[in-house]
């Protein structure tokens, strides 16, 4: 964890925290604003493969109306990214710094099965 971190936090980094309660999503209001979704809000998470059009060219923002990525200056170093489901339009996507322990965490704090299988990414 970050120094960003409390004692409450699951897993934290720059951009994620995982709390006992909610996911943070931090510059998805570039730079500033936060995202905070209750775990019982989450429907779906989805793995994805990132490429240079389908996530990893994209600091912040969209290209694509159904999905939303947080201010990340670092995403086109990572490879994996979420697509975060809330049952609405637009979908959060987030790239954490430790892929594996996000996913581990909202998968069992927001009661999903499994993961899928994923696949690659959309424009984002």
């Amino acid at each position: 964890m970050s120094d960003t971190s409390s004692t409450s936090d699951i897993y934290a980094d720059r951009r994620i925290r995982c709390g006992s309660s909610e996911l943070e999503i931090r510059g998805y209001y570039f730079p500033w604003g936060s995202k905070h979704v209750p775990y019982s809000n989450i429907k779906a998470l989805t793995r994805v493969d990132m490429g240079t059009f389908r996530g990893k060219g994209r600091i912040w923002g969209t290209a694509n109306p159904g999905y939303w990525a947080n201010f990340d200056p670092r995403r086109s170093s990572k490879s994996v990214g979420f697509i975060v489901d809330l049952g609405k339009s637009v979908k959060p996507f987030i790239t954490p710094d430790d892929p594996d322990a996000v996913e581990r965490v909202i998968r069992e704090r927001a009661g999903l099965g499994p993961a899928d299988s994923g696949g690659s990414a959309p424009v984002i």
